[in-house]
């Protein structure tokens, strides 16, 4: 059985990637530059989600069209300045999703309010409040007191409980209390049920029902989760240029992790420049890209070191150009299948979806470039270097004895 060939990139190309190094490094430097200054958070930072900032996102869905921009106005108006809205899912489903900062309605004077309130009705034995748990008041009495008569005695504070949770407490015969007064979706959904009523769902009991879910994250759990997200990008690339080093030689490692860097600092210039959201689904298209770039980079290694036994005597330079134009058809097929793969979700994919694809494209397209013109390339201007460095050595070490000799003569 013979196998038709198709050859969009066809044999014996001669393209000169190694001779365009310096222009390709200085692009890419420029590109790498204004992704890292425009991600300074003093110049414009990333738009981290929920994930990594903390705070409330709800999504919310109507059964009409109604102006994000109305939506904006009416969730500002309950007090949350730092709130975003923005549509969600296709036009047709009518969904939003909105995102505040703020995880917490009640004030340190509110909490001072409602536990004086309850003192003076039931002796508070201890009790605590933490904004980054949320809108949670926990108390502690050496006598139980009676569950609605303690809901008044907060409501009458100005407070509105939403359930009051009943556990053991710390000491012995203790008993606690977790107050769980309204929070911010609470608030919201009540708020934006009242005022779109007529274009709200309705729940079982035929009341309003906007909301559809509720995502919380605290402060201190977002910044966990992007200082570990973050982390693991700078695991895999460690592993991976132990990997190029251990199966072909550690020369080629520095190479390997300028290009990855590279891709990386691109893909996350897409976030950057498009104000998308930042998150954990993020750092899974930046890891997904560094693999993707590596697999690529493998490929013309491979060949190189296949070269280097069958074209002995040719400069690294030479070998590693013919190597690149040898695997650059099948470099461009891999890379415009996996494109291709991604033309569907970017056009019916929304939200999450469709950012991962568009940063997966970028991705692809910063790969394939990094491999053709930034990791063997580079590899070859670093034992260049390098030999200028041993040259240079030796021709000091040649001409020492020649001076001591005339020193001698003398």
């Amino acid at each position: 059985m013979q196998f038709k060939t198709f050859d969009i990139v066809p044999h014996g190309t001669k393209f000169d990637f190694v001779g365009k190094r310096h222009i390709a490094v200085a692009l890419s430097l420029a590109v790498n530059l204004a992704v890292v200054i425009w991600c300074l958070p003093f110049v414009h930072g990333l738009n981290f989600g929920v994930d990594f900032a903390g705070g409330t996102e709800l999504e919310l869905k109507f059964t009409g069209k109604i102006d994000p921009g109305e939506l904006r106005t009416a969730v500002e108006q309950m007090g949350l300045k730092d709130a975003s809205v923005q549509t969600y899912g296709a036009e047709a489903d009518n969904a939003y999703l909105i995102r505040v900062g703020r995880i917490v309605l009640m004030s340190e004077a509110d909490v001072k309010r409602v536990v004086d309130a309850v003192n003076a009705r039931f002796p508070v034995e201890r009790y605590s409040f933490n904004a980054e748990v949320g809108d949670k008041i926990d108390f502690e009495f050496k006598t139980p007191p009676d569950v609605q008569e303690l809901q008044r005695v907060v409501q009458s504070a100005g407070v509105n409980v939403r359930e009051i949770r009943q556990q053991q407490g710390l000491a012995a015969g203790s008993q606690s209390y977790a107050v769980l007064t309204q929070g911010i979706a609470d608030k919201i959904s009540a708020s934006l049920a009242d005022k779109f009523a007529a274009l709200s769902p309705k729940d079982q009991l035929g009341h309003p029902k906007p909301v559809q879910r509720v995502e919380y994250v605290g402060p201190a759990v977002g910044r966990e989760l992007r200082n570990q997200g973050f982390k693991a990008i700078l695991y895999a690339m460690a592993l991976i240029v132990v990997y190029i080093g251990l199966r072909f030689d550690f020369r080629f490692s520095p190479g390997v992790i300028i290009a990855i860097v590279h891709d990386a600092v691109v893909t996350l210039g897409y976030f950057a420049f498009s104000g998308r959201e930042f998150n954990l689904t993020s750092i899974a298209v930046i890891l997904t890209v560094v693999g993707y770039s590596v697999n690529d980079t493998v490929v013309v290694y491979d060949r190189i070191r296949e070269s280097q036994g069958k074209y002995r005597g040719r400069s690294l330079a030479e070998i590693v150009n013919l190597s690149i134009n040898e695997v650059l058809g099948r470099t461009f097929l891999t890379s415009f299948a996996t494109a291709l793969s991604l033309v569907g979700l970017l056009i019916y994919g929304v939200g999450t979806i469709f950012d991962f694809s568009m940063g997966m494209l970028v991705g692809i397209v910063s790969g394939t470039y990094s491999t053709w013109f930034i990791a063997a390339p580079m590899t070859i201007w670093l034992e260049e270097r390098a030999a200028k460095r041993k040259g240079a050595g030796g021709q000091a070490a040649a001409q020492q004895p020649a001076a001591e000799a005339r020193t001698a003569h003398r």
